[in-house]
């Protein structure tokens, strides 16, 4: 009897792990803005991973539970098949002369998709629009802790940092609790910031485009490479934002601590590119999102690459633009594949 019962509790303890197992590999990955990781590809076919365990004090080799990735809104609508003349990753695209606003190319631009942290870029303009003291201390609280998402973040709740630094981390590193908290602690509170989010786009004649916070980890944040466009023309137009978006990195002081941030952008660093403005963002939804302000050949463009495939993808798109307008500065193409 005490043989079988060992045995039962034994094969419940293995259940239980593997239903552990299972549940951490669902588990969404850090939606938090970061330079991703690169995995080098190898040949022949994928074998699942594998993890050594103990159980009773037996060694196992179990395979790791994997889960795919959740399309974005691109692909679900079908964005990614159209065809277009530089072979971009990114569904949605815009690339337009700041000064003349000549559109030179563009693929899906009236397409309304997920923002992600681009988000950010309009909630650090009505923070430096507001003029508000950048000496002032925030501190970070509960309500600025992802929910949405489960993001991580090193500022941890009761860190207390001046609202310049939380800006500055919000558009260099896209710290999502930096973000949360500049809009809690605007005039008027959250409510009051996400409403002059928007009436701020739609003064800008951003017509597709709407924000339910400030931080772009909800996808109901939604925008249009067009409108996208409008927002980075006026945003390069502001010092403060054109410094903390093209900085490279950036310490804080957290306690006893020095945390160092990092740009998420590494064009920023590539001496190849002369960058007045950027911001990045991804979450499922929306896939890896770019916009830029650069100088290209002797021109102001802005680009705007909206729900990239691929970890490096919005990155290997800008490369493909900047090539492209320097071979042929004079050349215009306009894809005129268009779904919203």
């Amino acid at each position: 009897m005490l043989s079988l019962l060992k045995k039962i509790l034994q094969a419940v303890g293995l259940s239980i792990l593997l239903a552990v197992m299972a549940a951490a590999a669902s588990t969404s990955a850090d939606a938090a803005e970061a330079t991703p990781s690169v995995t080098k590809k190898k040949s022949g076919a994928k074998k699942p991973s594998r993890v050594k365990v103990s159980v009773n004090g037996k060694r196992r080799n179990l395979a790791r539970a994997t889960v795919a990735p959740k399309p974005s809104y691109g692909q679900l609508a079908g964005l990614h098949s159209a065809p277009d003349a530089l072979a971009l990753k990114s569904s949605a695209a815009l690339v337009m002369d700041q000064d003349t606003h000549e559109v030179l190319f563009s693929k899906n631009d009236s397409a309304v998709l997920p923002i992600a942290s681009l988000t950010k870029l309009m909630t650090g303009l009505l923070v430096s629009e507001a003029k508000l003291p950048m000496d002032e201390m925030i501190t970070i609280a509960q309500d600025d802790v992802d929910t949405e998402k489960g993001s991580r973040s090193r500022l941890k709740v009761g860190t207390t940092l001046s609202r310049g630094e939380l800006l500055h981390l919000a558009m260099m590193s896209s710290e999502n609790r930096a973000a949360h908290a500049l809009g809690r602690t605007f005039p008027g509170g959250l409510a009051n910031f996400v409403a002059a989010m928007n009436a701020k786009a739609a003064s800008l004649g951003m017509k597709d485009t709407r924000y339910v916070e400030p931080t772009g980890l909800n996808s109901q944040n939604q925008s249009s490479a067009q409108d996208l466009a409008r927002l980075v023309n006026t945003a390069s137009a502001d010092p403060l934002l054109r410094e903390l978006t093209t900085s490279p990195g950036y310490q804080v002081e957290v306690g006893n601590r020095t945390l160092q941030y990092n740009t998420t952008n590494r064009l920023v660093k590539n001496p190849a590119w002369e960058i007045g403005l950027q911001k990045t963002g991804f979450i499922n939804e929306a896939g890896q999102c770019l916009v830029m302000q650069a100088k290209i050949a002797g021109r102001k463009l802005i680009l705007v690459f909206l729900d990239s495939a691929g970890k490096l993808s919005r990155i290997g798109d800008a490369e493909r633009v900047r090539r492209w307008v320097e071979s042929s500065p004079a050349a215009v193409v306009t894809t005129q594949a268009v779904r919203s």
